[in-house]
């Protein structure tokens, strides 16, 4: 089962997620998105590989009678949205800082990274609360996520941080979506969006294999923000959901 919600009307946008986050994580943009497309956000189920993980999505979209969606994705989010795509499931694909344009030293600090994030939200457990509600707290403890923690509300970081700690799988879907690679896509509307400040998929060098891979896709660089971009610049981010190249 795959929990989601629906908002809106017009042409059908399906949003993923990344590891270890949740639906909510979209929330900045819905309200403008579904002004023009009917947007229907997923909370994914783990563990899973990025092909199973496609697999659970294009079972959704046959169960609920969704033909060729557009479809947007965040990090392994972008990753499933792409491998959609390479199925000829999709009318078109936006990617947010997708996993699979790295190397070694690159996927390593992926998959180091946010699983430092976790095992800090598990044993912050209990000061959580109290830590998020101020502004050196959600500096540190969601700096790698968002170009500026300071401007997300509390509240929002409490439960990315909960959702974090208690994502099922996460260590096997951490370990599986390193072995997955984007495939080289031609006659699809794609764009790949990329937060500048990035800490967990760093722009300078995994955008640019994107732009390699990818010559036939608009790449757009979201200036000062990060990896989850959507609190950042909600409205960039909008418009690139909703306007074609």
């Amino acid at each position: 089962m795959i929990a989601y919600e629906r908002r809106g009307d017009g042409p059908p946008l399906i949003l993923l997620h990344g590891l270890g986050s949740r639906r909510q994580a979209w929330a900045p943009v819905v309200p403008e998105v579904s002004r023009h497309r009917e947007v229907i956000g997923l909370t994914l189920p783990g563990p899973g590989t990025v092909g199973e993980f496609a697999d659970r999505v294009a079972g959704f979209l046959q169960e609920h009678g969704i033909d060729r969606p557009e479809v947007a994705g965040n990090s392994l989010g972008g990753g499933i949205a792409l491998e959609l795509a390479r199925r000829g499931l999709v009318s078109a694909v936006t990617a947010f800082s997708p996993i699979g344009f790295w190397r070694t030293p690159g996927r390593l600090w992926c998959q180091s990274a946010v699983t430092a994030a976790r095992g800090g939200a598990i044993a912050l457990r209990p000061l959580l609360p109290r830590l998020l509600d101020t502004r050196p707290g959600r500096s540190v403890l969601c700096g790698l996520f968002f170009g500026d923690p300071v401007r997300v509300a509390p509240r929002t970081c409490l439960e990315d941080a909960r959702a974090l700690s208690a994502w099922p799988g996460f260590v096997t879907t951490r370990n599986a979506m390193g072995r997955w690679h984007p495939p080289a896509l031609d006659g699809l509307p794609v764009t790949i969006a990329w937060g500048t400040r990035d800490a967990i998929l760093p722009y300078r060098t995994q955008a640019r294999r994107a732009r390699d891979l990818l010559p036939g896709a608009r790449h757009v660089a979201l200036d000062g923000c990060g990896h989850v971009p959507f609190p950042d610049d909600p409205r960039r981010c909008a418009e690139l959901l909703t306007v074609r190249q």
